[in-house]
């Protein structure tokens, strides 16, 4: 986190918390809970999600922002939600599946 040095998985499969050379921690290159997403990342995102015609969400309550905020966005034809259980978004979308999206991803 200090020098920005990447490390591959096989690296970070030690015991304990991994440290780099330069005495940092070495962090997964992931959005961890309650971190920012990349001003970039977000941007994209929303041109993306705002210029679709169809969006597939999957596996989220969307009870949580950003992710919840996306479909606000989307302007498209198409709003397809696959979550094992109910969203607030299920009456405004146009096909709703309601079972683990390992199944239905199976079934594909």
């Amino acid at each position: 986190m200090e020098c920005g040095k990447y490390y591959s998985l096989d690296d970070l499969n030690k015991e304990g918390v991994p440290k780099c050379e330069c005495g940092g921690i070495i962090k997964p290159d992931v959005v961890l809970y309650e971190e920012p997403l990349p001003t970039d990342m977000i941007m994209n995102a929303n041109k993306i999600i705002h210029e679709a015609d169809t969006l597939i969400v999957l596996g989220t309550s969307l009870m949580v922002y950003p992710a919840a905020g996306y479909v606000d966005m989307f302007r498209g034809d198409n709003l397809v939600i696959i979550n094992r259980d109910s969203t607030p978004y299920d009456d405004i979308a146009d096909v709703v599946i309601h079972e683990s999206l390992s199944d239905v991803i199976s079934k594909l």
